[in-house]
This record gives structure tokens, sequence and C-alpha cells, in this order.
């Protein structure tokens, strides 16, 4: 069986690293304050993500096809009518409704044909049908002349509706079925309705219209908006700058050598994932040891990102233990001009951090894989959304569980869970070291703190993730 070693954070009965021998000073929140509420802390998030640098930088214009994910940074209105003519919805003829009318108490005057010719499923009925002669074809793309009285003209699915022309009568329609050259006879259902698969110009937007909004997402369907707009490019606010930190000694990169009592930097990937999903640009990744001076020399403004970060990330490093080297530094009044460090009450993910060095925001979560992830699920990725504008908002949904979740006194407890659309069942265990048993996790059960058990067949609060 291959061992799947993950990042963890470090026990109370280790000593100080090298560098690390200066007493903790943390400012901020006691040790033993009680455990502040997920909504507060996400608020807290909020907060501190809303004096980021990123408020300064400028709106930048791209490409569409360089815009997808970002935020419109001004409004969009409509430069034409879509669609800009009037076109056919189907592949048929063009005719005048007022040619295929028929007058009351003419009825029989026209020729009457055996609905059933041709279609042995079709029931044993009559219909009437008016005679035409055939027109010039219109291929889509090609400007027809004014359809004449009598002419049924060839049309193509998004051709232009020749003018005077109000209504389309599907090919198959038609008798004989099928198109037929110029000046042929064709026969088609009398008493054909206006409009009947006709696409107006304008049915979709009508120039001048605001079609999006400045803080609007680009989703694949806004960009093609845009496209069918005839724009070019976008102006986009800018992606947020991030730089992420990865801590301890025990932490080495994928790649490279393994110590034996050493575990490969998992937390570094899935940071950069889940800020690629969120249109973030990740400008540094470092990893730091269980050392004081290298994050204090990371941090010194001589030392500064090119481009600078607009929020900082780290994993690890925060907790209880004797090498948490996060808190030791960002404690200091000499890095940070605001921290603070404390249990949010949530499992996993309790142990959380918030800091601000050289104005850049820093947003410091727990060191295990699943923590690390449930905390950008459910503190910085919806600060992201409500600050920024991107990433989209996560739906959360009432579903009845098809497993048992055991809940938490005092502690809102958050499970990774599969919903396949009827069925939630729970993926994995609680651990928030089971990383890979988590690949296949599409939503997170969301349990507010109590006791006992909530069974089998009982409605769950769940944030879906796709």
């Amino acid at each position: 069986m291959t061992r799947v070693n993950h990042q963890h954070s470090k026990g109370p009965h280790e000593m100080p690293a090298t560098g690390g021998d200066r007493p903790r000073t943390d400012h901020g929140h006691s040790h033993h304050a009680p455990p502040r509420s997920v909504e507060d802390h996400l608020r807290a998030v909020t907060e501190l993500l809303g004096r980021s640098p990123w408020f300064g930088r400028e709106p930048v214009r791209l490409p569409l096809e360089q815009a997808a994910g970002r935020v419109l940074a001004e409004d969009v209105e409509a430069g034409l009518d879509l669609p800009p003519f009037t076109n056919s919805q189907m592949d048929g003829y063009a005719v005048r409704s007022a040619d295929t009318a028929v007058p009351s108490g003419l009825q029989n005057q026209h020729e009457q044909v055996d609905a059933t010719a041709g279609n042995p499923g079709a029931a044993d009925s009559t219909e009437s049908l008016t005679s035409l002669r055939v027109g010039p074809t219109v291929p889509a793309g090609h400007a027809p002349d004014p359809i004449e009285a009598g002419q049924a003209v060839p049309v193509m699915t998004g051709a232009t509706l020749p003018p005077g022309a109000d209504c389309v009568v599907p090919v198959e329609d038609a008798r004989p079925s099928g198109f037929h050259a110029q000046g042929a006879t064709v026969s088609v259902p009398a008493g054909q309705a206006p409009g009947r698969f006709v696409r107006p110009a304008g049915d979709d937007v009508v120039r001048g219209t605001r079609v999006l909004r400045a803080g609007d997402r680009l989703t694949p369907l806004a960009l093609g908006t845009c496209a069918a707009l005839g724009l070019g490019d976008v102006l986009v606010r800018p992606p947020l700058r991030v730089g992420i930190l990865t801590t301890g000694d025990e932490v080495v990169q994928p790649g490279t050598p393994r110590g034996p009592a050493q575990i490969f930097d998992s937390n570094a990937t899935i940071l950069r994932g889940v800020l690629a999903d969120a249109g973030a640009e990740v400008v540094a990744v470092h990893h730091v040891p269980d050392d004081d001076d290298v994050l204090r020399a990371l941090l010194a403004p001589e030392a500064a990102e090119a481009p600078h970060p607009d929020l900082w990330i780290s994993s690890g490093g925060i907790s209880e233990g004797a090498f948490e080297v996060v808190r030791r530094v960002l404690s200091g009044p000499d890095v940070a001009e605001f921290s603070e460090f404390l249990h949010v009450a949530m499992q996993p993910g309790g142990p959380q951090g918030l800091a601000r060095v050289d104005g850049v925001p820093f947003v410091c979560f727990p060191g295990n894989p699943i923590s690390t992830w449930v905390s950008w699920e459910m503190f910085l990725r919806p600060a992201l959304t409500a600050v920024t504008g991107a990433p989209s908002t996560r739906t959360e949904v009432r579903v009845r569980s098809g497993d048992e979740f055991e809940c938490l006194p005092g502690r809102a407890r958050v499970v990774r869970a599969h919903w396949d659309g009827e069925v939630l069942t729970k993926v994995g265990g609680y651990g928030s070291h089971l990383l890979a048993a988590a690949v296949g996790v599409n939503a997170l059960v969301i349990l507010p703190p109590g006791r006992g058990t909530v069974p089998s067949g009982q409605d769950v609060v769940v944030r879906l993730l796709t």
C-alpha cells in the first residue's frame, strides 16, 4: 500500500528551532479567549482584505481570449441589436403570411391533399395547401432581395429574412418536401401565422441596452455576448496578486530528496490550484523552515517581491506548538502592523491567523492539507468574492443525507462529501490529514455546533463545490 504523507502542525513537546528562541508575544486574541464563530471570522477576513493594496491598482484592458473569469471594470452597452437583422430560425421557405391566408368560405377552392401521403405514421386527415412559386435561394451571410407576392423564398437557418416576408415554413412541411429550383411551384400549409420561425432584429438585445455591469464576472456566456456585440477586448479589474508561504523543517518540495522524517509539501500546490480557479495571480511561492530569521528576512522591506503581492497566504506555523514560526514572527510589532492568532469554532481549520505587514494582508491557515483547503473554502474564497467580485459564489442547499454525521459540541463541523444530485455520501473520514481520500469531494456538509449525530435521511446544509 502506498503511504501518503501530509503536512502537520508541530506538537508542544518540541523545542524551538534555530532563530526561534525569543519569547512568543501574541497580539490580539488570548489563547484562552472563547473561539470565534465561523461567521465572525469570515467578516474579519473580509474586512482585512478590504484594505489590500489591490484597491489602488488600475484596471487593465484584455482581449476576450485572455479575460475568462476576470471581473469587469466598466459597464458594457450594446452597440448594435442582437440579432442585428431579422433572420430565419429554420431551414425552410420564407413567405408572406398573407399569401397563405384562407378567406372565409373559400377553403374548398384550395387543393385538398391527404396529410398521410409519404408519412405513414400521421393521422388520417387532410390539410389545406397554398401553391407558391419558388424565389431565389438565400444562404446565410447574404443579403436578399425583397420577396415578391406569391413567392416562397428558400432560406437557410440564420439567413436574413427577405424584406416583406414575415414567416418561415420548415422545409419538411413543403409539398413536395425539400428545396426546389427557382421558378418551380411548391405548396405550403395554408394559414401561416406572422412571426412563425422568425428571429426579429433586437429580439435578444436592443442597441443601447446595458448587457453587463461593472463587477460582473466574465463567464463563457458573458464573453460570448461581448463577442456577439463585436467587442475585441474588455476593461477588467486587475487580478489579485498573491504570495504563498508554507512552513516547517519537516516539509520538502515535491521532486526533491526526502529525509526519513520529512514529508512533501502539498499545500503550496493546493493553494496554487484554488487561486488559479479564483482568477488570482500567484506572484511568489516560498517555503520557510522553522527559523524566525528566515521569515523575518523574507518579509523585510528590502526583500519585497516584484511585483508586490496584494495578499499573502500562509499554511502552517500558527498553532500551539513550540515551532510556530508564522505566529512568532507576525506577533511582534516590529514586523506586523496588526496581528491576531485565535481559534475559530470549526473543525477542521480551527487555528487561524490574520495580520498586516507593510499594508499587505496576511491570511494564515493551519498546516494540515484538508485544514488549509477547508479554510480557503470557508473564509478566503467567499471573502475574495465579496471584495473583488471573483470567484463566483458557492451555492448552498439543504439535501437529505444518505449517511450519518457526528456533530461537535461548541464547534461547527465541515465534512467532505459527494452529492450526485440524489444521494449525499460522506467521503473519507473526519481527519484533516486525509488528503487522498478527499479527491472525489464535490460538496461540503456544514454541521452546526451540537451534540449527538445527524441520522441518515435527515436534511443537512451542503455547500456545492461545482
